[in-house]
């Protein structure tokens, strides 16, 4: 049994680097595999990241899609006024009892009611931000507007 210390790799297991620049059948003398002349045979060979040889680059060839983002805008969960004709009289409407009716699936940075459709009966309804329509139309029919805050 072999023991640790007497390990060591099979032969050829580990390539030989390639010394540059030595003649006698290297094959790797003179130019060092760098061929004559040109921008490639020269020390600190290559270009920038990005280069196309003079070409305009396709980072300056594409439109501009940075644009911006505003990370403090605030989403809300929208309900027209004339979906709020599917409750009894005087029901009162909240974001919960929206979820719960599945109406609204989340309720985001709260809710907002529009005003695109008829409101037939009175009802209250509890929301965070109403359009002027809105409140109108439901004050029209006796019910009453809660901003919630």
């Amino acid at each position: 049994m072999t023991k640790l210390s007497e390990l060591s790799p099979p032969k050829k297991a580990i390539k030989e680097r390639i010394r540059l620049g030595r003649g006698h059948g290297s094959g790797k003398g003179k130019t060092s595999g760098r061929g004559t002349k040109g921008q490639g045979s020269r020390s600190g060979e290559g270009v920038r990241p990005g280069f196309e040889g003079g070409q305009t680059p396709l980072q300056r060839r594409l439109p501009y899609l940075g644009g911006f983002k505003n990370r403090f805008r605030k989403v809300y969960a929208i309900v027209n006024v004339g979906i709020l004709n599917r409750f009894e009289e005087n029901t009162i409407v909240t974001p919960e009892f929206l979820i719960e009716k599945g109406i609204i699936d989340t309720l985001q940075d709260g809710l907002k009611i529009l005003g695109d459709g008829v409101v037939e009966k009175p009802i209250i309804v509890r929301a965070h931000k109403f359009s002027k329509q809105a409140i109108a139309k439901i004050e029209a029919c006796d019910g009453k507007v809660e901003v919630i805050s």
